[in-house]
């Protein structure tokens, strides 16, 4: 719709009060024109940033659920060890069949520190986010979390070898998991509330950390499924290299 936009110029031109209601008319929908062009490319960008927003924040509610289901295990797996002890120490004649096994239940905190450093080192990450408390909360996390995996988990796994649990009873007594057992529950218990504070402060649901656990396994299949068909692709290449040597080797070109 062409709107001639009058001036006060050729008001005096027109007729009266028809020509400024007709001035007025095409002001008024200039402006409206201009408030929508802004009103709606401010709507896009704020669902963007909301939409981005929301997605940083599952992935680091993910990446700390995931740390703690591994902590959760290293920390069962502490309790298991002194069980086994005590058995030991019960009846010293399952030594002979149980040394073994307390090698093989040593506890570790398994994790990648990826979202670790994108949600830390990035300052327009955390800007994105918007909110002081969540990143102050999520920090603790990770430093709790690397500070469980040196006192706690490599820390205990240096005792046990200090000890040759193959040799006798004795050395096979000898790891405190007693202390680090302490010390677990405690890192936990705190990691624990941290993770429950955020997934409150920013209103995250189980649901949605779930479906973000599906599409991660998603893409891992699919990475997965790309490197089966390198692994066969070069397992052709090596039978042709082979093939051609074979060859190669008859011609007996010297």
């Amino acid at each position: 719709m062409n709107i001639k936009l009058h001036t006060p110029g050729s008001l005096k031109k027109g007729s009266g009060m028809g020509s400024l209601k007709q001035f007025l008319l095409s002001l008024f929908a200039t402006t409206v024109s201009i408030a929508l062009t802004f009103g709606t490319a401010a709507i896009i960008d704020y669902n963007k940033k909301q939409k981005e927003k929301r997605e940083i924040v599952i992935m680091v509610m993910y990446d700390m659920h995931n740390s703690l289901q591994s902590i959760e295990k290293a920390d069962s797996l502490i309790r298991e060890s002194m069980k086994l002890q005590r058995t030991v120490a019960e009846d010293t004649t399952k030594y002979n069949t149980q040394k073994y096994a307390l090698v093989y239940m040593i506890p570790s905190a398994s994790y990648t520190e990826t979202t670790e450093r994108i949600f830390s080192s990035n300052i327009e990450t955390i800007n994105t986010v918007g909110n002081v408390l969540f990143t102050e909360n999520v920090a603790e996390f990770y430093q709790m979390r690397k500070y469980y995996k040196a006192s706690v988990c490599d820390s205990l796994a240096h005792e046990i070898r200090k000890y040759d649990v193959f040799f006798s009873i004795k050395e096979f007594l000898s790891p405190d998991y007693y202390s680090y057992g302490l010390a677990s529950q405690e890192l936990l218990s705190d990691m624990q509330h941290l993770f429950t504070l955020c997934k409150q402060m920013m209103e995250v649901t189980d649901e949605e950390i779930d479906a973000y656990r599906k599409q991660r396994q998603k893409m891992d299949k699919d990475m997965g499924d790309d490197r089966d068909s390198l692994k066969s692709k070069r397992n052709d290449l090596e039978q042709l290299n082979k093939s051609l040597l074979d060859a190669v080797k008859k011609l007996n070109i010297k």
